[in-house]
């Protein structure tokens, strides 16, 4: 069996036993004793997590394996080969992508700090006998403390006293409906928190009524601050986006490590110059530094965190605000969506859906007259206040009657004041029922009364059969009634009954004994917090894609199997897909890992069984995302591979322990962020094929070069071909537009890579492709000089090899728009930035070719018309190879 926490049952514990545990009484606590506590327990606050500094952030970014051989290799350049320029250039780079870094880890963890700010209200607190009002920052566990309709609960409260007290626990618990307070004692078992109700909770909401209780938790001991530490607690969880980077880096940082030394020792053995061991030490140190140059994609981490950023950009303006950058990929690799209920899937908002009256059940878009006594009885017994600006303020189920009554134009305040409320009964939990007495313009006075079914029909006597018609009520009205009360109950609608009568003057005494009796029954009200318009459509788009929509929530089973089964999340009457907390509770996480693929739909759950589920599911190597609103969602929206928070609806807990921000709190904006997701990762692939084939055909280039004991191309030029080439089209290649059917394909989930789906060995033989042209254009060169004299010769050929290397990869870039389509099928110029990249990244190469006083700083010579062709000519023949290896590979099924 799972093991809970083991926290003290104070609802399990009466008045006297609560007393003496903590030293208190009704007259409260002496400023003394506040003293003494204050001093050992600390204030009422939460704690503060851990947080890097912006220097630490900086320094964690030269931590990347493929960052230090960058290092070595500048520190090499600079003080044992005196070439400072080259050094300079790679640590500049270096240094630009730890700036990336420290932006991208800018947006760092807000949760426990928007906890802070929610947990400090002003407490109405008994000390010494008298009341007094507090920061809530100031109470200490004993003390006496009001609450009353409107206050924010300062810290978790054990109720002794409660009249007619509702409190909205929602961000909390996932309770869509206030919850009724009593004072009885509970068993001393474990009870979910939505079911304790003689508790309190700290940053709950009290809307409705008043009460009294005694603290029984402060500060970290409360609800809320064990929901912070488990926020502290939980570790930041890799993307799928940096494993896949992190283990392409280090398998690219060891291959190259290798061959590298590879080179070193066949150049230390060939010695073809006939230097000095120490001058060949060194010769051979800067070849495998250019070699190291030539193969590591340095700019790889910048390029990625540009294109996420474009990301971002493209997806502010749909609605879906990414507060970390990896976000954006992660959700195109999205297994699991599981949502949380409350405010997500449905609209957190109490609404009437289903009106019973004269023996029919019709929908509440249907039209019902002004004139009809249940429309009167709803909007009558109702405690809603009405602003000036139209806004309702009370209870969410009485604001959804009066509502209602605006839907279908009735004019609630006009009738107020024809018939105005003179006396009342209010709602108490032990009868379930709330009247409110009117004066008419006859003289006579109505009797409105609305509550539970079971308790208002022990008091019918009569039944409104017909707007005309009202005859005595029978057992055959009563066994119609209850069925009906059953079916919509069922549905996991909430219902209310609705009653009245007419007397001739109001009591002397006004109570429950003397008003609700012989009613006439006017009609039952169903109600729900009914889903999102959009979700259920959002939910067939994501199982389309191949996506499993869950719903985990703090709500009841029977309204979460409901809502799941119209969102389309399950079928109808598909119980098996619905397990409960206290059910979760009872198995082992060996047991769980079993049947976790049963399960859809998790109801009456708390903030650890939300962790558990998301960590079940990762454990099986799905990409879980996860969406809530509520404190309550905070640590599984931080455990989750992305915790996507409402934006409107959601607390700043929640949005500060969020990846991602639904600026319109539309479920369906999490499929369009999905699709762009997708395209940013099939985007970023396409970046990498284009910088890893062309980093490979630069070692290919240098490691031939090396054993035909040829003049090699320096640091210096590799860095700046690096620079040039690569950053440009490989950003431009990040903004391609998306590819058709993208949201047809199934998730890649955890284990795929850059490397899958032909890029790999579409990188392997374009790199050896680029590389065999770059060297026949230097053979070509030295075969056909166009100046005589050996020294001209080399440093035309070598010009040559470092024009053809780069401009080669210019061409290829085209080439990679699509891995198996023809590049005069996919509109190659339709793109503007990637155009204007690839001419941007020409006009670099080639000014230090043709541009005065270039030529010494990058070791280049001047190049005539014939040569330029020449470098030209290869470049469109990197796309003729190209081509034809596409055109085969379709002829032979490829997509």
């Amino acid at each position: 069996m799972k093991e809970k926490n083991s926290t003290t049952r104070y609802y399990s514990l009466d008045k006297a036993s609560l007393f003496q545990q903590f030293k208190t009484s009704t007259e409260g606590l002496s400023e003394q004793d506040v003293k003494q506590r204050l001093e050992k327990d600390g204030p009422n606050a939460l704690a503060q997590g851990k947080k890097q500094t912006i220097i630490q952030k900086f320094f964690n970014q030269f931590k990347d394996f493929m960052i230090i051989v960058l290092l070595v290799a500048a520190f090499i350049s600079g003080v044992v080969a005196q070439e400072w320029a080259d050094a300079a250039l790679i640590l500049a780079v270096v240094i630009i992508n730890a700036v990336f870094g420290v932006f991208q880890e800018s947006k760092a963890e807000e949760a426990i700090d928007a906890l802070k700010e929610m947990s400090t209200p002003e407490a109405h607190v008994k000390r010494a006998g008298k009341f007094a009002t507090v920061s809530g920052e100031n109470l200490v566990a004993g003390d006496i403390v009001l609450l009353e309709a409107g206050d924010i609960v300062p810290a978790d409260i054990r109720l002794l006293d409660s009249a007619s007290m509702k409190i909205e626990e929602s961000a909390l618990t996932g309770e869509s409906v206030p919850v009724e307070k009593e004072i009885d004692l509970l068993p001393d078992e474990d009870i979910p928190l939505g079911d304790r109700k003689n508790m309190a909770y700290m940053n709950s909401n009290v809307t409705y009524g008043r009460g009294l209780g005694v603290v029984v938790a402060t500060g970290m001991k409360t609800e809320v601050g064990h929901i912070a530490g488990m926020i502290n607690k939980a570790e930041d969880s890799s993307t799928p986006l940096q494993d896949n980077l992190n283990s392409l880096g280090k398998t690219l940082t060891w291959l190259i490590l290798v061959i590298a030394a590879v080179i070193f020792a066949v150049g230390i053995f060939n010695n073809p110059s006939g230097l000095p061991m120490n001058e060949l030490i060194i010769d051979m140190l800067l070849v495998a530094i250019s070699l190291a140059v030539a193969a590591i994609p340095e700019g790889l981490p910048a390029i990625v965190t540009i294109i996420l950023a474009l990301g971002t950009t493209r997806m502010a303006k749909r609605k879906a605000l990414v507060r970390k950058l990896p976000a954006v990929e992660t959700l195109g690799s999205t297994d699991i969506v599981a949502s949380d209920k409350t405010g997500t899937l449905t609209q957190n908002k109490m609404t009437v859906e289903k009106v019973y009256q004269y023996g029919k059940l019709q929908d509440a878009a249907d039209e019902i007259s002004g004139n009809d006594k249940v429309l009167q009885v709803m909007t009558f017994s109702n405690d809603t206040k009405i602003q000036a600006d139209g806004t309702l303020v009370g209870d969410p189920t009485e604001t959804a009657l009066v509502q209602f009554g605006f839907d279908h134009d009735y004019q609630i305040e006009e009738e107020l004041k024809k018939e105005p409320r003179v006396a009342e009964v209010p709602f108490d939990s032990e009868r379930k029922l709330m009247s409110t007495i009117h004066k008419l313009a006859n003289g006579k006075f109505l009797v409105a009364v609305k509550g539970a079914p079971d308790m208002l029909l022990q008091r019918i006597t009569e039944i409104q059969a017909s707007p005309d018609e009202v005859r005595k009520f029978t057992e055959t009205d009563k066994d119609a009634i209850l069925k009906q009360n059953k079916f919509m109950a069922t549905q996991a609608l909430r219902v209310l009954a609705m009653g009245y009568k007419i007397i001739d003057s109001i009591p002397q005494e006004v109570n429950s004994d003397t008003v609700e009796n012989d009613l006439t029954f006017a009609g039952l009200i169903g109600m729900i917090d009914p889903e999102r318009p959009e979700a259920a459509a959002a939910v067939a788009d994501a199982k389309k894609a191949g996506i499993r929509p869950m719903m985990i929530t703090g709500d009841h089973q029977d309204t979460a199997e409901a809502i799941a089964a119209r969102l389309g999340i399950i079928e109808p009457g598909d119980d098996a897909a619905v397990i409960t907390g206290a059910q979760l509770d009872q198995m082992s996480d060996k047991e769980f890992a079993k049947k976790v693929k049963n399960y859809s739909v998790y109801a009456r759950v708390s903030p650890e069984h939300k962790v558990r589920i998301v960590n079940a599911w990762q454990k099986k190597g799905k990409v879980v995302a996860m969406t809530g609103d509520g404190v309550n969602d905070a640590p599984a929206l931080k455990s989750a591979d992305i915790g996507i928070g409402m934006g409107i609806t959601g607390t700043e807990v929640s949005k500060g322990a969020s990846d991602m921000v639904l600026a319109d709190d539309n479920f369906a904006t999490i499929i369009v962020a999905v699709e762009e997701g997708r395209k940013v990762f099939s985007n970023i692939q396409k970046s990498i094929q284009y910088l890893l084939s062309a980093n490979l055909g630069e070692v290919l280039t240098l490691f031939m070069m090396t054993l035909l004991g040829w003049d090699i191309l320096l640091p210096v030029q590799l860095l700046w071909i690096n620079l040039a080439t690569d950053t440009f089209p490989a950003i431009a290649l990040g903004v391609e537009p998306t590819e058709p059917g993208i949201m047809d394909r199934k998730p890649r989930g955890r284990k795929s890579s850059f490397l899958s789906g032909g890029i790999g060995s579409a990188i392997v033989y374009q790199g050896i492709l680029e590389g065999l042209i770059t060297l026949g254009v230097y053979a070509s060169a030295l075969m056909f000089p166009v100046h005589t004299g050996n020294a001209a010769m080399h440093a035309d050929a070598l010009t040559m090899a470092y024009a053809t290397l780069a401009l080669i990869q210019l061409f290829h870039a085209f080439n990679v728009k699509s891995t198996y389509q023809s590049i005069f099928k996919i509109h190659p110029f339709k793109n503007k930035v990637f155009n204007i990249g690839v001419a941007a990244s020409f006009i670099m190469v080639a000014a230090t070719i043709v541009v005065p006083g270039f030529n010494s700083l990058f070791h280049v010579s001047e190049l005539n018309l014939v040569q330029w062709l020449t470098v030209l000519g290869a470049g469109i023949l990197m796309i003729v190879i190209v081509e034809l290896v596409k055109l085969v590979q379709r002829s032979n099924g490829k997509k």
